[in-house]
């Protein structure tokens, strides 16, 4: 019979942890999403060895969203089952989020950002996980058709329903962010954080977002730092058969992103890596966590040695200003 878990009585001394913008929260240098490996069609003990694994590396902060798993809504059910089998114990310790706004259930109530969808969708999340209350909340994409205000508020709402305690937005534009944010503000209940895709391959936050966050005060907490695996040494060699961009059916990454100019690109941030004694997925993660104003980057792994290999992404140290010429040259190349 398996024992029960005990955490590592050292993982506080495992982790960086970094201030969310100007709040009083901390969020470790790395943090869990759940985006992918814990749905129903994953292996549920397979998921709980991963989360505790990176509890006991100081990982404290777990992402999801209510459209996670597959199916939809699976990773959070998997999440509160594990909470339940041992490890709500350390719920005063950790940090869960989740998030509303892409297609979760048919009909026109199902998805985007009005207070009628924001507000169900978060009891539903609720829920699913077995709790009081999430830590943050957020407003997962803007919504064209509904006023920002109308979102906010409802973000707002949960705040003072005791169901959220923190709230943030994420895939807002540099000026979507700032009415965001003016609104929650004028509310009382401030945005602490962002959640931006942003990796070596995609630098759109560059343009304007992480300015208006740092003028703002608020945290940024980037997501696919790896570019859906492009920078890993899964392509080094060409595109293997079982991999994501080798399917037809992937809509996140296809045998066109990895064109012979991509893959000289990825060889030769490979070779810098090897010099730094990381591996090239440590090295695009921890070339984000150069920029003071990430307060964290979302991992994902499918197995406890992947998620060990990309924690070794903090024990390498900063980038020698040569390191950093060499990169944007490839980069920009």
């Amino acid at each position: 019979m398996e024992k029960p878990y005990t955490a590592d009585k050292d993982r506080y001394n495992k982790m960086e942890y970094r201030r969310t913008g100007n709040s009083g929260l901390l969020l470790p240098a790395l943090s869990l999403g759940l985006w992918h490996n814990f749905g129903h069609v994953d292996n549920y003990d397979n998921g709980r060895k991963v989360i505790q694994k990176a509890f006991d590396l100081g990982i404290t902060h777990f992402d999801l969203a209510n459209n996670y798993g597959p199916p939809p809504g699976s990773a959070e059910e998997n999440f509160g089952k594990i909470l339940r089998d041992g490890f709500n114990a350390y719920r005063d310790e950790i940090i869960i989020s989740s998030k509303a706004g892409y297609g979760m259930w048919s009909g026109p109530y199902g998805e985007w950002g009005s207070r009628k969808y924001m507000i169900a969708s978060c009891d539903q999340s609720l829920k699913r996980m077995g709790l009081e209350y999430v830590d943050i909340f957020y407003s997962h994409r803007p919504d064209p058709n509904t006023p920002i205000g109308e979102t906010m508020t409802a973000l707002d709402h949960l705040v003072r329903q005791g169901k959220a305690l923190y709230v943030g937005i994420s895939n807002y534009n540099p000026q979507e962010t700032k009415e965001a944010v003016k609104v929650l503000k004028s509310l009382g209940t401030p945005c602490i954080i962002h959640q931006a895709k942003y990796s070596m391959f995609h630098r759109e936050p560059e343009n304007g977002l992480l300015n208006v966050l740092e003028d703002e005060q608020i945290g940024c907490i980037t997501f696919s730092p790896l570019a859906q695996g492009l920078l890993t040494n899964r392509y080094l060699n060409g595109i293997p058969k079982d991999s994501r961009a080798a399917k037809s059916s992937s809509p996140f990454l296809s045998k066109t992103d990895l064109s012979s100019h991509v893959l000289t690109k990825i060889k030769a941030l490979n070779t810098i890596a090897n010099k730094r004694d990381q591996s090239l997925a440590q090295m695009a993660i921890a070339w984000l966590l150069k920029d003071d104003r990430i307060t964290s980057v979302l991992i994902g792994a499918s197995s406890v040695e992947q998620l060990d290999s990309n924690v070794g992404a903090i024990a390498a140290g900063g980038f020698s200003e040569n390191e950093i010429i060499l990169i944007e040259q490839i980069l920009n190349s």
